[in-house]
């Protein structure tokens, strides 16, 4: 877990056999629209987030969903641009960065090109309606199962996510 006292953050290590990873195939809907649902999980269970985007235009579009969920949704958030990183418990980015003590890290289409072991759980949610994505996907699934990650699989449906085998 990593921890947060007076302003600094602490990065705890954790094993691969000792982290979750979901992997997430988006196949009706934006990553925009699928992950307020996640991250309410994630705020609920006291947990911290690092949303790794593709790019600043990413950053600033997924800024602007969150901001823009229904009513009695509240997804408090950050990014560079609006500092105060240690505040934010969910915190966006086109870096790979974790200014924010985060045990969480949400991947979109595979983003994020730094050391793993700092989380607990990551979800590596990928375009279902783009080939690339999923050969890419593919082959981190390949890599993060041979270094002893707990993997699932999850695939979007009509209703909800179906977790597959």
């Amino acid at each position: 877990m990593q921890e947060q006292s007076e302003g600094q953050v602490t990065v705890a290590v954790h094993q691969p056999q000792d982290v979750q990873v979901g992997f997430y195939h988006l196949t009706r809907t934006s990553f925009e629209a699928a992950l307020p649902t996640l991250l309410e999980r994630t705020l609920a269970s006291g947990a911290r987030a690092v949303i790794r985007c593709q790019g600043s235009e990413q950053v600033s579009a997924l800024d602007d969903a969150l901001w823009a969920t229904p009513p009695g949704v509240w997804l408090p958030h950050g990014s560079q641009e609006m500092g105060h990183a240690d505040r934010q418990p969910i915190w966006l980015t086109a870096c790979d960065e974790t200014p924010n003590g985060a045990a969480f890290l949400f991947r979109l289409n595979g983003a994020w090109d730094g050391a793993l072991t700092g989380f607990k759980r990551i979800f590596d949610l990928f375009d279902g309606r783009d080939d690339e994505a999923i050969q890419r996907a593919r082959l981190r699934w390949q890599e993060m199962k041979q270094a002893g990650y707990h993997m699932t699989y999850w695939k979007q449906e009509a209703k909800g996510w179906a977790r597959k085998r």
